[in-house]
């Protein structure tokens, strides 16, 4: 059973934090306090910054994040700056969603493109929300290493989809990981 199956009837944020917090409880995890509140503000639609230590447990507010663009039929992205961080996740995510749910995007190879859980670097959604811009079918992002968006060489490519992905938006960002909701067009 994937983390998927768990999606309620409906994308009420009562709904979807009462099913996600009890799938993280089955599985013997209790919510620290700042994941908490991160994920009511996220299944609120909320824009987010977690900035906590590394250990502490951004991936599962980002889980959390991917769990509510699914049942908001909205496609989700998780970027990072290497091809190597990108890979380990999507095959986390695989795990947590299942393969057909989960693709990757790497500038060299694609992998079920199609899918609503997509993992790239941070360059390929840079490009995509350079291309697509405000009418790119990105409903929710994850930025993971938010921290480069300081960076003079490398910052354009966290900094771009943030102002080119679409407007009626929720952002959510994590500075060793971020999330960033974006509303998907149709």
């Amino acid at each position: 059973m994937t983390l998927i199956d768990q999606l309620p009837p409906t994308a009420d944020p009562d709904a979807l934090f009462e099913a996600f917090s009890s799938w993280a409880e089955d599985r013997g995890i209790t919510l620290y306090p700042a994941q908490e509140e991160a994920l009511i503000e996220v299944v609120s639609g909320a824009n987010v910054i977690l900035s906590t230590p590394t250990g502490s447990g951004k991936s599962l507010v980002a889980a959390g994040a991917h769990f509510t663009a699914l049942a908001n039929d909205q496609v989700t992205f998780y970027t990072a700056p290497i091809k190597a961080l990108v890979s380990e996740k999507f095959f986390d995510l695989c795990k947590l969603f299942g393969t057909e749910n989960v693709g990757m995007l790497t500038g060299d190879a694609s992998v079920n493109a199609d899918a609503p859980v997509i993992c790239c670097t941070a360059e390929v959604l840079a490009s995509i929300a350079l291309r697509d811009g405000k009418y790119a079918d990105i409903g929710q992002v994850v930025m993971d290493e938010f921290h480069f968006y300081a960076e003079q060489d490398r910052g354009w490519a966290w900094q771009i989809p943030l102002l080119e992905l679409p407007r009626r938006s929720s952002s959510s960002c994590r500075p060793r990981s971020a999330t960033c909701r974006c509303s998907r067009r149709t």
